[in-house]
This record gives C-alpha cells, structure tokens and sequence, in this order.
C-alpha cells in the first residue's frame, strides 16, 4: 500500500467531488458567460498522481512500511499473552501509530506538491486550481508541469 492508500484516496475523491459540485454551482455558473469571453483561467491537477510520482514518495512508501512491519512484530511478541479483548486494543494502539507514521511522512510531499501548484498557477496566472476529478469540462490540466516541478526540486 502506498502513502495515499485505497481508502483514502476514495475518500479523498468524494470529498472532492461534493466540494466541485457545491462549488461548481455556487461559483462557476454564474461566470459562464464571462467564462465564454475569456480562455480558461482555472487549473486543474491529479492530485493523486502528484503525491504517487513525487520523488520522496518512494523513500516515504518505505518507510510506511518498515512502521508497518515494527507495527506487525511488536503485536507478533505481545499479543501471545493477551485475550481477545487486548489482542484488539493493541491492534487499534498499533493501527494509530502507523497511520500517524503515515500522515507525518505525507505532510511534507503535499506541502511540497502545494507549493509546486501555487508556482504553476501564478506563472500561468491562473486565479484557482482544483482536483482533476471535480471538473466534468474545461480547465488548464497543469498536472505535468505540476510534475515537472517537483522533479526539479
């Protein structure tokens, strides 16, 4: 499993997508016609991809799962001596601390990747970017220069 895992990434595209569908409504629509006048000014970006291709993500990847083997062992050893309600409580106490160990070595890569977006926006003097997945039409895809960033940093 990868730092944005299965779980989280579906999570993170319906969050998204209700977010374009509020937004979308709310915000685009009503500057259609000025939208028509005007080439695009809004980015869009694969987010996910970003996060999968960055440079730290495979050092990050592996460090996810050496925690999640450490995580693995420590239950191995202290579990032979717990009954079922305790062998579940450690499992939970390890769950945590994995998924801490995952958020931590994800903060930088999205910090990283956020700052990349912002660059490319203002080279290109976009006024927003969002998820790839939000937009059913129209937007600058920016996702590989997006990507190009990152490889340069």
């Amino acid at each position: 499993m990868t730092l944005v895992g299965k779980k989280t990434r579906e999570l993170l595209s319906a969050v998204l997508v209700i977010l374009g569908g509020v937004i979308g409504t709310a915000v685009i629509q009503p500057q259609a016609a000025y939208a028509a006048q005007v080439p695009s000014q809004i980015g869009i970006v694969d987010y996910v991809y970003l996060i999968d291709h960055h440079p730290d993500t495979a050092k990050a990847n592996e460090a996810l799962q050496a925690a999640r083997d450490a995580a693995q062992k420590e239950y191995n050893e202290k579990s032979i001596v717990l009954n079922d309600k305790g062998k579940q409580a450690l499992q939970n106490e390890l769950n945590q601390k994995v998924e801490q160990k995952r958020l931590e070595l994800l903060k930088p890569i999205t910090e990283k990747v956020n700052a990349a977006i912002k660059e490319v926006a203002q080279s290109k003097k976009l006024i927003a970017v969002a998820y790839k997945n939000t937009f059913v039409y129209g937007g600058v895809d920016i996702t590989q220069e997006v990507a190009a960033k990152l490889g340069e940093k």
